[in-house]
This record gives structure tokens, C-alpha cells and sequence, in this order.
């Protein structure tokens, strides 16, 4: 991604299939995006299938072993251009990805913008130092949004 315009940017990544990308190769990429071109990329219809591609991805990437039998119901709330909201439902070894606000409460809710949250979930961010800046809001539970990472393989880069 040699060019670093927002437009031929948001061309290139709208060009890719985001099931053909590896958690690394993602990860690889957000971390060579600043927050101005993470911004840029996540307008429009690139934003649903970014989303939709991370979170479908959440379910192979939990780690049943680490959660043992947890039981939670973690909302999350990406800011943008619109609010998205994904829930993810933890309960004794599985997990489920819904995407809206359902009527159950959560046991933590995380709210960050559009750049925080790719840099989270690729292991571009850290969790603590993104809620000490103020980057990523927790309501509930910070405990477990604290150790949210351990329950997911996520790239190291």
C-alpha cells in the first residue's frame, strides 16, 4: 500500500476481500494507517464490510479454554459516521456475535471511535492506554474489559 492518498486508499482496501485476509495481514495493515486514514476508510459501505468482517471473524478467534465458563454479554459501540452496535455473548466455552442492541443488559459496554476500535481488535491498541487517553469508553464492568484480549487470538505486531 505504497500510495497513502485517502481516495486511491479507500479504493485499494474497497478492492480487497477481507475473508481472503489473514488477522495478521489486517493487523499489518491498520498499523501502517494513521488515525486521519483509518477514518477515511471507514466511511461508507467499506465501514459495514469492515465491520461485519471483524466480527464475524471474533467467533473463530475466541479462545474457549482461556474463558472457561464466563458468562457475559459485552456490547460494543463504534462511533463514526453513524453508531454501530455488536454484541458478543459469552456463555461456558462459546460465543455469539449479534449485530444491534438487544434488549439484555450488558456487563460492559466498550464505546470507541472508528480508528480505536480496528487498532483493538488488530493488537494495535492497548486496551488500558486507550482508556487512560480517554480513547475507549467502558460503562460496567472494567475488569473484564480490562482482560476482554485474553479471550481472542489476536495478531502480536
Amino acid at each position: 500500500m505504497a500510495d497513502n492518498s485517502s481516495g486511491n486508499l479507500t479504493d485499494e482496501l474497497a478492492g480487497l476481500d477481507f475473508s481472503a485476509v489473514s488477522p495478521e495481514e489486517f493487523a499489518r495493515i491498520v498499523k501502517g494507517l494513521s488515525a486521519g486514514q483509518l477514518g477515511e476508510v471507514m466511511r461508507g459501505p467499506l465501514r459495514t464490510r469492515i465491520l461485519d468482517e471483524v466480527f464475524g471473524r471474533m467467533k473463530q478467534q475466541f479462545r474457549p479454554a482461556a474463558a472457561g465458563q464466563l458468562k457475559a454479554l459485552i456490547r460494543w459501540k463504534i462511533t463514526g459516521e453513524s453508531d454501530e452496535i455488536f454484541e458478543t455473548a459469552i456463555d461456558g466455552g462459546t460465543c455469539e456475535i449479534t449485530r444491534g442492541r438487544s434488549e439484555a443488559e450488558p456487563r460492559t459496554t466498550l464505546v470507541m471511535a472508528d480508528a480505536e476500535f480496528l487498532r483493538l481488535v488488530s493488537g494495535n491498541g492497548n486496551p488500558v492506554t486507550m482508556f487512560m487517553m480517554r480513547k475507549l469508553k467502558i460503562a460496567g464492568d472494567v475488569g473484564l474489559a480490562s482482560g476482554l484480549t485474553r479471550y481472542f487470538d489476536i495478531p502480536k505486531v
